[in-house]
């Protein structure tokens, strides 16, 4: 069983300034959480025990949020607010949480680099910690576990997107082998929709064996001066490597909170679904959508 994941999360967040001049992009808030709480969850409930979390300068307020605060518990227990002291109890608790620098920012590959040592010669999970995906039933990372326990290999999460927008991602080359289940053949970084092989993208979680780091290491610069993650996984697979993707279903939502209208997205479904505030959005939903109805 797959035990330790790692959480890049030492990008700029570039996109979001002025924002994350101070403020990591991981730490942007739905509802009442940051985003990189949402991920952290994620990997728990697939049974993942210990995360190493690759920062850069500037992002203490991750560590700061994950570490106990004395003082604001101590505060919270004296006001009987019992359901706070609990929850926030809770947070430190749901994983064993490490950190290491990225000293230099070259890229997702260089990122995952970082983490050899921690990994040593376990099969891992990589979960980006700007992005939240959302199941029904099962967590997107426990899906993939089961198919690495099932084949051994190496495991991506995919989703399908318009043709014009594979741009964007990293796509595959890859054959259907059972329902939702691919076997890939090649990646290619950002290719122009003419070039590229299929809609299918990687949706942001992985599952590697150990080996992949040989392959890192060797990567040099690619698209965008950076190491290229897709670029040593195909390399992997050239080699012979065993790559599998598992397709998100249509109603499983991948949200992207690097970009604006993904965030939006993502707050609205999160805040229409919360248990607490959720019946109240969503009659102010209908309120607003029925005023900017009337001004068309």
């Amino acid at each position: 069983m797959i035990r330790k994941a790692v959480i890049p999360a030492a990008g700029f967040g570039t996109r979001f300034l002025p924002f994350t001049k101070s403020v990591p992009k991981e730490m942007i808030p739905l509802v009442d959480k940051p985003v990189i709480q949402y991920v952290i969850e994620e990997a728990a409930a697939a049974g993942i025990t210990d995360i190493l979390i690759v920062v850069s300068g500037g992002k203490n307020a991750i560590q700061d949020h994950f570490n106990p605060e004395p003082g604001l518990l101590a505060r919270l227990e004296a006001n009987g607010k019992t359901e706070l002291l609990e929850e926030l109890r809770g947070i430190d608790k749901i994983a064993r949480l490490y950190y290491v620098y990225q000293q230099e920012l070259k890229g997702l590959g260089d990122a995952i680099l970082q983490a050899r040592n921690f990994v040593g010669n376990e099969p891992f999970a990589i979960l980006l910690g700007d992005t939240v995906t959302t199941s029904p039933s099962r967590p997107v990372t426990a899906q993939l576990t089961a198919v690495h326990e099932q084949t051994g290999g190496s495991v991506v999460a995919l989703e399908e997107v318009p043709m014009e927008k594979t741009s964007r991602y990293g796509v595959i080359d890859g054959e259907p082998t059972a329902e939702n289940i691919y076997k890939v053949r090649s990646f290619v970084e950002k290719p122009d929709p003419a070039e590229a092989p299929s809609n299918l993208v990687i949706a942001s979680r992985y599952v590697f064996t150990p080996e992949i780091f040989d392959f890192l290491a060797r990567t040099g610069k690619g698209k965008g001066g950076e190491i290229q993650l897709t670029d040593a996984i195909r390399a992997l697979i050239r080699d012979g490597g065993r790559v599998m993707g598992v397709r998100l279903p249509a109603g499983q939502p991948r949200f992207d909170i690097g970009n604006f209208e993904s965030y939006f997205q993502a707050f609205v479904e999160f805040a229409l679904a919360d248990p607490g505030h959720g019946r109240q959005i969503r009659e102010f939903a209908k309120t607003l959508l029925a005023k900017y109805a009337e001004a068309r």
